[in-house]
């Protein structure tokens, strides 16, 4: 009888062992996704206002800047890390409600630094897009009162002050996410 267990449990392990390997084979291999031209695709039910990105699932706006409605991207778009969070929770693009505040992962997924500022990569459909730092709703890990931040001038990842800086915002829906914590 232990055998005949023995040899089922052996075969389970094996088809679970078989299928996270093969889990996620119908997404192109990373180097070959990094750059790839097909990797975003403009939304028509979402009045083509936003992107999904086919190499990580998400949805982002295709236009980030002018925050404020006023037709042009300036210092009234930069908000401190509450009122990104509240701007985000708040936001309608496309008709569509749900969005959210990146985290620091989700948002450095857009960065190709072997491209000019904005670092974005080739091809992609964005408008808007400033060469300058982007929230993320991750805190920093040693300070609380700091947030992680990404810098579309040449992609790096930085902190802020939560309550002292102001930061443009790129909103995005689908994923994980995480809630903004103080």
């Amino acid at each position: 009888m232990k055998s005949i267990y023995s040899s089922l449990v052996a075969v389970v392990v094996l088809v679970v062992f078989a299928a996270l390997v093969n889990a996620g084979h119908d997404r192109p291999p990373w180097d070959h996704a990094q750059n790839n031209p097909g990797r975003f695709s403009v939304l028509s039910q979402f009045n083509n206002e936003a992107v999904l990105d086919k190499e990580t699932g998400l949805v982002w706006e295709q236009s980030p800047g002018d925050t404020d409605g006023d037709g042009d991207v300036d210092n009234d778009d930069l908000r401190d890390w509450f009122n990104a969070l509240v701007h985000c929770y708040t936001k309608e693009v496309g008709g569509r409600k749900g969005w959210r505040l990146p985290t620091i992962e989700e948002l450095a997924s857009l960065v190709d630094t072997s491209q000019p500022a904005p670092t974005l990569p080739a091809g992609h459909p964005f408008t808007n897009v400033q060469s300058s730092n982007y929230w993320s709703a991750t805190s920093d890990a040693l300070f609380s009162s700091a947030a992680l931040d990404v810098t579309f001038s040449n992609g790096a990842v930085l902190n802020a002050g939560k309550s002292t800086s102001r930061l443009f915002v790129w909103c995005v829906r689908g994923g994980q996410g995480i809630d903004g914590v103080q």
